[in-house]
């Protein structure tokens, strides 16, 4: 029988007292890859992720990394770049290639029924790639001139120079590219990388979507041999020592600024660290969401900004803490003074009981949302995977969000939000 809906009357309200996620279940191919599993959802359709631990803090040369991830799918030794990119088409298939700090991706979103016929050609580009010199020009090329265009714009500078304050000139997290890096570069610095972190002994590989025994034979007849084992096994780069600048508030200057760019903040901790999730739920009241503080104050009731943030960033071998906005040149100064004075409240007075449990409410449901889909859990693995956590990450998250005090909050604004330990950098102008 069909229910009519009575749209006059709002849907029931309750709390989120427990969620549960589908769990990924992990074997490995013959070779010893890991692979897991996330068999959800009702469409034909599957997202197989390889991913390496080959980022940003593997590399030797700037560029390298992000250059021979880009240059895996423009050649091999039997298919041209135009050629792989008509296989792929052919059959409705989506490549995707990434790099970020820690890890380089190479996703494939296929029909079931087309699986079979696109997976060599991921095999060829996996184990075959051969990085033509003239697709290397053009890469280099194009990155230059986007390397031309962001140095334009206060915001990308405000971010790159920012991580430079937070980690020190030598750590391997610092942006530290420049016009020369473009015209050092060489295929065989890629290559060299390639032949040593883009093989099996240093892949991991999730699969998601609707995923069936016929999908993981396929991967490993493709992907299980001993034919892509690396002939040297990445070398395990040093520890490399965090100095953050001593000196605490730092100004670059544009004078063609029309708005100037802000970000404050701090080294923190990554996902391991207990404190962790509170720190979340600090950095969400404070500027996580559209009713935070900092868009309560400088957006709403000061018109100071179209949008402001905090958040905590998650790295391998790091965490940090930040705020960023781009206010006019005119009010910046006032600006720094109100994300203070934001900071300064937390530290000093007890956030009401109501705003923080709107906050716990807006935290939950957004992580409801987050895991919808067999795509989005792949996501949510992933994130405790590459930390050798478990599913048990999430209780903890959920529990510390239903639990946490105004008390903790305090606590935690106090200990880590202390005005001398925040680094403050404007890229633009100040009056």
């Amino acid at each position: 029988m069909l229910t009519i809906l009575d749209r006059k009357k709002a849907p029931e309200f309750h709390a989120i007292e427990k969620i549960t996620l589908a769990q990924a279940r992990t074997s490995k191919l013959d070779n010893g890859i890991p692979v897991s599993v996330i068999n959800a959802g009702t469409q034909e359709l599957v997202k197989i992720e390889f991913i390496f631990s080959a980022g940003v803090w593997e590399q030797t040369y700037s560029l390298q990394s992000s250059c021979a991830n880009a240059m895996l799918s423009e050649g091999t030794k039997t298919r041209k770049s135009s050629q792989i990119a008509e296989n792929i088409d052919y059959y409705g298939a989506f490549l995707e290639q990434e790099v970020n700090q820690d890890w380089a991706y190479l996703t494939l979103y296929t029909l079931n029924k087309h699986l079979a016929k696109v997976l060599p050609v991921l095999e060829d580009i996996l184990k075959n790639a051969v990085f033509p010199q003239n697709e290397f020009n053009i890469l280099i090329q194009n990155k230059r001139q986007t390397f031309h265009v962001d140095n334009q714009k206060v915001a990308h500078i405000a971010r790159t120079r920012f991580n430079a304050l937070l980690f020190g000139k030598e750590c391997p997290y610092t942006y530290r590219l420049t016009e020369e890096d473009f015209d050092k570069l060489q295929c065989k610095q890629l290559i060299d990388f390639y032949n040593v972190y883009y093989k099996s002994g240093n892949c991991k590989i999730v699969l998601s979507g609707l995923v069936n025994t016929e999908t993981v034979s396929l991967i490993n007849k493709h992907f299980g041999g001993r034919d892509w084992d690396s002939l040297t096994k990445p070398s395990k780069v040093p520890d490399a020592q965090i100095r953050s600048e001593e000196k605490h508030q730092h100004v670059i200057v544009r004078e063609d600024a029309v708005q100037s760019a802000l970000r404050i903040g701090r080294i923190l901790f990554n996902k391991l660290h207990p404190d962790y999730h509170a720190m979340k739920m600090l950095s969400t009241l404070l500027g996580g969401y559209f009713g935070s503080r900092l868009m309560t104050k400088i957006r709403e009731e000061k018109g100071y900004t179209y949008g402001i943030g905090s958040r905590i960033i998650s790295l391998r071998n790091a965490g940090y803490f930040f705020i960023s906005t781009e206010v006019g040149v005119s009010v910046c100064e006032p600006a720094i003074a109100e994300i203070y004075s934001e900071i300064k409240q937390l530290r000093d007075t007890l956030v009401p009981e109501g705003e923080l449990s709107l906050v716990k409410s807006y935290v939950l449901g957004d992580f409801v949302r987050s895991i919808d889909g067999p795509f989005a859990l792949a996501e949510k693995f992933k994130k405790i995977m590459l930390y050798d956590l478990k599913y048990d990450y999430y209780d903890t998250f959920v529990d510390t969000v239903r639990t946490i005090t105004a008390e903790r909050i305090r606590d935690l604004a106090n200990q880590y939000l202390q005005e001398k330990d925040l680094l403050e950098l404007v890229v633009g102008k100040m009056k």
